[in-house]
């Protein structure tokens, strides 16, 4: 028998990604969390020839499963975020060390052909800001926010939720450390941010902005890069990117569709399962290399402020 996947929830990215198996021709096995029992499943994981689990679960209840997959030998897919704590975070990274080589991480924005393009260009910037933004009662169809992951205290909020960009930034310029996060909360649900900021900034610069928020009209997701010689204006849902140096504004386009970025970290996390060579992305998210930005990303989760809350509209 070959390599035996198991997708351990079955939200929308649970079905996302054992539909993406099943498409690359994997033995692919979807488990509701609800269904799951941790004695049963360690059973299953040891009888199977080659397992290797995708964790896609809400974010609190990963850590015992990355232990048990560790403790078998069996790679995994982290869904992001990894944890929203550093003391969270240090406990997976520690128990997933046997395994993290041939791991990853669900951060797939790594796949879009314009992020790789500016990481790989690597203009000298003195300032950024990226933008990303929607309305989460439009979301996805049958769907109700407040019975939601993301409208949970613990686990929960935009931050977290579109945490890809915290990762592109730390893609872009590694050195970035958090100084500000300031949110804008709701009354039905305390604890859970709306709309956030967050000011980034590393020793020799850039400093820089991701806002993300809950409240959009119009879905957008955007990236502006300063330069000295040039600017950067970056729309991710076209894909289109503009580049200004004071003559003629050069633009390119990029031919691409959403889950090919999922089908190609999917890809990539099935040849470091099964001992093949993944492919040649130097921003692969690579368990052993993502403790950094995964660290971010928790840092900006404890140093949220509040400032006000909206009231409505998210019953």
């Amino acid at each position: 028998m070959g390599q035996q996947y198991f997708v351990i929830g079955a939200g929308s990215i649970g079905r996302r990604h054992h539909t993406n198996l099943t498409a690359l021709g994997a033995d692919s096995r979807l488990v509701p969390w609800r269904d799951v029992d941790l004695g049963a499943l360690e059973r299953d994981l040891a009888a199977a020839d080659s397992p290797a689990v995708v964790i896609a679960t809400a974010t609190p209840v990963r850590f015992e499963l990355v232990r048990l997959c560790a403790g078998l030998g069996a790679p995994v897919y982290i869904e992001k975020p990894m944890a929203y704590r550093l003391d969270d975070l240090e406990h997976i990274f520690a128990a997933a060390e046997p395994i993290a080589h041939r791991s990853v991480v669900g951060l797939m924005m790594r796949y879009h052909p314009a992020v790789r393009a500016q990481v790989a260009a690597g203009l000298e910037t003195y300032g950024f800001t990226m933008e990303i933004g929607h309305d989460v009662r439009q979301w996805r169809a049958n769907w109700r926010f407040a019975d939601s992951y993301a409208a949970q205290s613990e686990g929960g909020g935009v931050l977290l939720d579109l945490c890809h960009e915290i990762d592109m930034a730390y893609c872009l310029y590694p050195a970035l450390t958090v100084q500000t996060v300031d949110c804008l909360g709701h009354r039905d649900f305390p604890g859970v941010d709306f709309a956030t900021r967050i000011t980034l900034a590393a020793p020799d610069g850039p400093v820089g902005q991701v806002a993300m928020d809950y409240l959009s009209p119009k879905s957008l997701r955007r990236m502006h890069l300063s330069g000295r010689d040039e600017v950067v204006d970056l729309d991710l849902l076209v894909p289109e990117e503009v580049r200004s140096g004071g003559g003629e504004d050069r633009t390119r386009h990029w031919d691409f569709e959403r889950n090919d970025m999922f089908l190609d970290l999917m890809r990539d996390f099935m040849a470091l399962a099964e001992g093949r060579p993944p492919s040649d992305n130097p921003l692969l998210p690579r368990l052993d290399r993502m403790y950094d930005s995964a660290a971010l990303i928790a840092t900006a989760w404890e140093k949220r402020r509040f400032h006000g809350a909206l009231t409505g509209g998210f019953e």
